[in-house]
């Protein structure tokens, strides 16, 4: 796991990140609009690593429970969690879990269902990123049916060791094969618009200045 790169990616900004992706061609790579964060001061980025699940109105509580804590423990440290609960009728993310992984090294948790405990969360200061609140849990209801194979978000289609930046605009998904090319390229216009910014604000007409630096 490359943690330079995750470090470097903390420094990106989703919607420089989107630019440097749609330039490369690849449109389709922001989860769902309706997936937002918990605190949107909090933002994450890493390496991910998926799971999924699905609802079981017949398991028991324990078996769940064994089902959620093996998930709990299998997570890589240094790892985004992206989760694919194929449910929205219940949390998939509570206050001891979240404290639990974040203790674990864990960055954060980007999911496709619901948030509870969430006063308790935002305390903690861990980057939970999800659709909906709701005080049900996965007790005797939900059950863990896949950690680290391939999953979907809306059309999104994420493995794990693919890279995930996720702050107050919204989730974008870059494949590992393109990781280094996009954070080498994102930082380059960073700095580029950093020289733009400084410009507009010594007077600079913005025609100009986008002939200038070809962006805006």
């Amino acid at each position: 796991m490359d943690n330079s790169m995750t470090e470097r990616l903390s420094r990106c900004y989703s919607g420089a990140v989107y630019d440097v992706m749609r330039e490369m061609g690849y449109t389709d790579c922001v989860l769902p609009k309706d997936i937002r964060p918990l605190d949107d001061s909090k933002s994450v980025a890493g390496p991910v690593w998926t799971c999924s699940g699905e609802l079981d109105e017949t398991i028991s509580d324990d078996d769940s429970l064994m089902g959620w804590t093996g998930l709990l423990s299998a997570a890589p440290s240094g790892t985004v969690i992206v989760c694919q609960p194929n449910d929205s009728t219940i949390a998939h993310m509570g206050e001891l879990s979240a404290e639990t992984l974040k203790h674990r090294g864990i960055l954060g948790y980007v999911v496709d269902g619901g948030n509870r405990d969430s006063e308790f969360i935002r305390k903690l200061g861990w980057p939970v990123f999800f659709r909906y609140f709701t005080p049900k849990d996965v007790v005797g209801r939900w059950r863990v049916s896949s950690m680290g194979s391939p999953i979907v978000i809306g059309d999104i289609s994420i493995q794990t060791g693919d890279y995930i930046l996720a702050d107050v605009d919204g989730v974008v998904v870059i494949p590992q094969s393109l990781i280094e090319a996009v954070v080498i390229r994102t930082e380059e216009i960073m700095s580029t618009e950093n020289e733009l910014r400084t410009m507009i604000l010594r007077g600079m007409d913005p025609q100009e200045a986008y002939r200038k630096y070809r962006l805006f």
